[in-house]
């Protein structure tokens, strides 16, 4: 999973030219009737507005960016001079054109002032990403995907903005005894949240 972080006020922008257009780019489905953001991961990481109108016929590539979008922090081309190594590390060797349906939880944390918007990818998937690391409690209990389908209980050792280090606790005593791990921020699930694993 990578934590891509933009400006929200150049988010905002695009999405106030999205919602200023009547036509928009089509996606693999055929067409497209509403505003929308898309994720390019190509020269660069950046979101762009969906919309067409007079000012550009340029269609969207990977091989081309404008600065005028909004770049994921460390992966603008223009300014960054490791954003490639940045963009490989988030999305290995995949690049391409994602249309999200982000657009509206985006511009509600704009609107609650958020200085950034957080994104969370697993390469296939595009989620808002809302909470800190700040936001869990150190040594409080969780649950994470046990990767066999169901969950194990752990507790929080550590954070950062992407990810956590926990280790397994009121398990069964195999499970608990292993080694501390790293899963995912997003993992982390409350006891009463009960999110597909």
């Amino acid at each position: 999973m990578a934590i891509l972080k933009f400006s929200a006020s150049a988010v905002a922008a695009q999405i106030a030219h999205a919602r200023a257009c009547k036509t928009f780019l089509p996606n693999w489905n055929g067409p497209v009737d509403r505003p929308a953001l898309i994720l390019i991961v190509g020269n660069g990481v950046h979101l762009r507005s969906n919309g067409i109108d007079g000012t550009t016929t340029r269609i969207v590539t990977t091989e081309q960016a404008d600065p005028s979008f909004a770049f994921a922090d460390g992966m603008n081309p223009f300014r960054d001079t490791d954003w490639m190594a940045q963009r490989r590390m988030a999305f290995r060797d995949l690049t391409g054109q994602f249309y999200t349906d982000i657009l509206d939880d985006v511009q509600v944390l704009i609107d609650r002032g958020r200085g950034a918007i957080r994104l969370a990818t697993d390469g296939h998937s595009i989620r808002v990403f809302v909470r800190r690391a700040s936001d869990y409690l150190i040594g409080g209990t969780y649950e994470v995907p046990s990767g066999l389908g169901g969950t194990f209980r752990v507790i929080l050792k550590d954070a950062c903005d992407t990810f956590a280090i926990v280790q397994n606790c009121g398990n069964c005593e195999d499970f608990d005894a292993m080694q501390s791990y790293r899963v995912p921020l997003d993992a982390l699930m409350e006891l009463d949240d009960r999110r597909a694993a």
